[in-house]
């Protein structure tokens, strides 16, 4: 008779490789329901996370998006109004001003140009992302260097990291293959490539602490807490500890994040559109100085 996990395995959709593994651990250790119950706290605790930092890569995108709209929007249909109250003038213009008149233009005769590669260039993205491993791996190493995002980011794979290592590990999966599950659990090719190494070590008969120091990519906290857990055995309640602390943390930085990009969305928006407003006022403020 097969098992549960032997009939999961060709679903993917629904069951991926960590689940079928925990279940088969569960089924082989007479422990079904305290790993379900882990599980259940898995699935909870990795949705929980992967919304939050969702969250705050949302609120960046928010700030471009409008602020390239309301630009759009000021040089398609405000300035060109401004233009033709110019042409009455018969004065050379502010070159502030002629440069946003010149940018106007160009938008109102080309537009269809300027969408058009908008929208082949995000199609572009995503389909070599979808297809390409190395496009993935360049993204991921980049979006790890994003001021105030890279570090929600760098958290967040920790804490991933370790809370499938020790959900793994509690339920009596191998430290080598929950290694492995932790590796494509950690959402990011800097890890995913850092903790495979880490396998590999130990593999070779290096403690787990000692590989993961040697990445360079953990803090010295998590390598501290993964050699008091392998010293003490208790290495899968460390790791608990340990991803409990990181998402606490990414969810304060999350926080943090969604007051300060509240008043830098206000400011970038003021910008452009205090300096649009500006260069159409300029020439009428210079004429108001000739006639007085």
């Amino acid at each position: 008779m097969r098992g549960s996990f032997s009939a999961m395995r060709p679903h993917r959709r629904y069951f991926d490789e960590l689940y079928v593994d925990l279940v088969a651990a569960g089924e082989h250790s007479g422990s079904l329901d305290l790993v379900f119950d882990r599980v259940a706290t898995y699935r909870e605790k990795t949705e929980a996370l992967k919304s939050k930092i969702k969250k705050a890569m949302f609120y960046p995108a928010a700030v471009v998006i409008v602020a390239v709209l309301v630009t759009t929007l000021l040089l398609l249909f405000v300035v060109p109004q401004f233009e033709e109250i110019f042409k009455g003038f018969g004065a050379e213009l502010p070159a502030f001003t002629q440069l946003v008149l010149h940018i106007s233009r160009g938008l109102q005769s080309s537009w269809y140009i300027f969408l058009a590669a908008i929208v082949g260039g995000v199609f572009l993205f995503v389909r070599a992302h979808r297809n390409s491993q190395m496009v993935r791996d360049r993204v991921d190493e980049a979006v790890l260097k994003i001021p105030a995002i890279g570090p929600i980011l760098h958290k967040g794979a920790m804490a991933r990291f370790a809370r499938t290592l020790a959900t793994t590990f509690a339920a009596g999966v191998p430290l080598i293959d929950g290694l492995e599950s932790a590796a494509g659990a950690s959402g990011n090719a800097v890890y995913r490539k850092a903790i495979l190494k880490i396998r590999q070590e130990v593999m070779a008969g290096m403690q787990m602490n000692v590989a993961m120091q040697t990445t360079g990519l953990f803090p010295d906290m998590l390598v501290q807490m993964v050699m008091i857990g392998e010293e003490s055995g208790s290495l899968d309640n460390m790791l608990n500890k340990v991803s409990t602390i990181y998402e606490m943390q990414v969810d304060d930085a999350v926080d943090g994040l969604s007051s300060l990009i509240e008043p830098i969305m206000m400011v970038v928006i003021g910008t452009v559109v205090g300096g649009l407003i500006v260069a159409m006022y300029l020439p009428i403020f210079q004429m108001g100085k000739i006639v007085s």
